[in-house]
């Protein structure tokens, strides 16, 4: 007895014709015929009943019918278990970064699935948040580490894995820096320097600023938080960044809470579902260097 018989059978039984089981199964009606025929003989017993235009199951059909569905399902299986083992050890993912955002425990993390799975290329590409959040839709990015100012992106998986609110910088002296916390309408009579639009962290500012009717005046535009900084520190405007990036530039900044911006700037990963065993393999070693104890 062999699967390609069972195949055949199936595709006579469901289709209640030879020769529709044929078209469906891309071989022969005589193909199809002389293989039943075999496992008819091999079973002692008609699985058919051949006296009408139709294919009837015969009370032995009717019995097989469900074993054999059963064995098809249980060799698919079997191909597919190996395949997916055999997958975490070829192929190639495809990861993006947004620019400027050095975040080591992403590194940590390809590093270790690296080493688990020597086999698999990874690439590794930068570029604006939401450039990347539609190569993910597209299918030519796997996995990307974004910014963003909501916590769902349609049609993808996301895992936030750092929500922080906006401040401002500003070198020490600045009449900015003597207040507890300051309003956006308070930083748009300043020149800034922000991050450019399609970063997550630039978003929420500007949709901040948007929901007062404000426009403030944006007079340079950086990729890399440390260009911001910089920028800011030689007195060519108010920086805005995150608390964590204003955190490594309290020697040369002062950092002030915007207090009329509620909406946080997130940093996430986003991905496809599919079902691909590397990437599920990746977004596990994601979740232990981010500290995300619990299984993807």
């Amino acid at each position: 007895m062999e699967l390609r018989q069972l195949e055949y059978f199936v595709a006579v039984a469901e289709e209640r014709n030879f020769t529709r089981a044929a078209e469906r199964v891309h071989i022969s009606q005589s193909g199809v015929s002389a293989q039943i025929r075999q496992l008819e003989r091999e079973l002692g017993a008609a699985l058919f009943d051949r006296s009408t235009r139709t294919a009837t199951l015969t009370v032995a059909g009717k019995a097989a019918l469900d074993h054999a569905r059963a064995a098809l399902d249980a060799a698919r299986a079997v191909g597919q278990a190996v395949d997916e083992v055999t997958s975490l050890f070829r192929g190639r993912l495809a990861i993006g970064m947004v620019i400027g955002c050095t975040v080591t425990p992403l590194f940590e993390a390809l590093a270790a699935f690296h080493q688990a799975h020597p086999g698999v290329e990874l690439a590794l590409l930068e570029d604006q948040s939401d450039r990347l959040v539609e190569d993910v839709r597209s299918g030519a990015v796997d996995l990307a580490l974004v910014g963003t100012a909501t916590a769902t992106s349609e049609g993808l998986e996301t895992l936030t894995l750092i929500s922080e609110r906006l401040v401002a910088l500003a070198p020490t002296g600045h009449p900015l820096t003597e207040r507890d916390r300051v309003s956006l309408r308070d930083l748009s009579a300043h020149p800034l320097v922000c991050m450019p639009a399609g970063t997550g962290l630039r978003t929420v500012f500007d949709n901040a600023c948007a929901a007062q009717g404000l426009r403030p005046d944006v007079a340079l535009q950086a990729s890399a938080p440390d260009a911001v900084a910089d920028l800011a520190a030689r007195g060519l405007g108010i920086a805005v960044l995150s608390e964590s990036m204003a955190a490594s530039y309290r020697d040369r900044l002062v950092a002030v809470p915007l207090d009329d911006v509620d909406t946080p700037a997130l940093l996430a990963l986003v991905w496809k579902d599919r079902p691909d065993p590397a990437l599920r393999a990746l977004l596990t070693h994601c979740r232990r260097s981010f500290g995300l104890a619990s299984a993807l």
